[in-house]
């Protein structure tokens, strides 16, 4: 397979390793390789004991990490969902750090023919792994209105989702919708510019929604939370970069959860200080990109770096 050149900037690529990589000697995951930025920076940060192993579930990453040739690094074909299962298979049981850098990476935006932009005319794909699963086309083929209002309002956070859903409806009972400029001008004739922002294009929030529907992102994104929290040594970071609303707000309040998991008990049961449960994670922090990387990288704009310390505490069986 021929891989397309693409220029690929990591975000916040100082403070991430930094936040991360507290041990040297350890053992770590890059549970987003996309085409391995933040997973070179890692790889410096560790002494000649260290290891790092990456994770991507597009062939295409997959590929492209074969160009990383150090024997302290590897790379499995999976979702970052799946760490916990995937490292069992080769002797990991635990690690020091798991990094996660969530959503569509630029390549994969870039590449008209993945079909995850409006920008560029392409088979409608959305796929982050294009060896299985139900493409964006076969997805809106489908599914009836009903749940594609849902997907749109959910995930797109789309204020006219039923508008849009209709529209979309209609127009593939008069032919297959097959490529993005298709699936962009029925939204754009069906919905209204956003007044707030008229340089935005009516299709962005629907493109999102049945991005994250087609790869189940969000599903992905707490099922890795949880798994890279029973993974962690005590001291362990989990450090998280997350580019809109949606999924930092699953990683902020995973981490307010784990930090103080005495706030879903009922505070009228009468317990003792020492009968409460104990943090999971500690030291929890917040890191925004600086105005100069913004101006230099766009795409940095939207990025938030979550990251906290992991406890000796037990994890739980039921999960945070």
């Amino acid at each position: 397979m021929q891989l397309k050149e693409f220029k690929h900037q990591p975000v916040l690529a100082k403070e991430s390793p930094d936040a991360l990589v507290t041990q040297p000697d350890g053992v770590y995951i890059d549970g987003t390789f996309g085409r391995g930025g933040h997973s070179r920076l890692i790889l410096e940060k560790l002494s000649s004991k260290g290891r790092l192993i990456a994770f991507d579930r597009d062939p295409q990453a997959v590929e492209a990490a074969r160009e990383i040739a150090d024997e302290q690094f590897s790379i499995i074909h999976a979702p970052f969902a799946q760490m916990k299962e995937e490292l069992a298979k080769i002797g990991v049981e635990r690690v020091d750090g798991v990094f996660l850098d969530i959503g569509v990476s630029s390549p994969q935006i870039d590449d008209p023919e993945r079909g995850f932009s409006f920008r560029f005319d392409g088979p409608l794909d959305m796929r982050m792994d294009t060896s299985s699963g139900q493409t964006a086309a076969e997805w809106i083929a489908k599914v009836d209105v009903g749940e594609m209002t849902r997907v749109f309002k959910e995930y797109g956070e789309e204020k006219f989702a039923t508008k849009a859903a209709r529209a979309i409806a209609a127009a593939r009972d008069a032919k297959p919708i097959e490529t993005t400029k298709q699936l962009a001008d029925i939204i754009a004739q069906a919905l209204p510019r956003n007044k707030k922002d008229l340089g935005q294009h009516p299709a962005t929030r629907i493109f999102q929604a049945i991005r994250i529907q087609v790869n189940q992102e969000l599903t992905q994104l707490c099922e890795a939370l949880e798994a890279a929290g029973s993974l962690l040594n005590p001291e362990g970071v989990l450090a998280v970069i997350s580019f809109h609303s949606l999924e930092d707000r699953i990683v902020k309040r995973f981490f307010e959860a784990a930090h103080n998991p005495a706030s879903k008990l009922d505070p009228r049961l009468p317990l003792l200080p020492e009968q409460m449960p104990a943090p999971l994670f500690e030291r929890p922090k917040r890191v925004l990109p600086s105005k100069e990387e913004c101006e230099e990288n766009p795409r940095a704009r939207s990025s938030v770096l979550r990251f906290a310390v992991r406890t000796e505490a037990p994890w739980p069986e039921g999960g945070v």
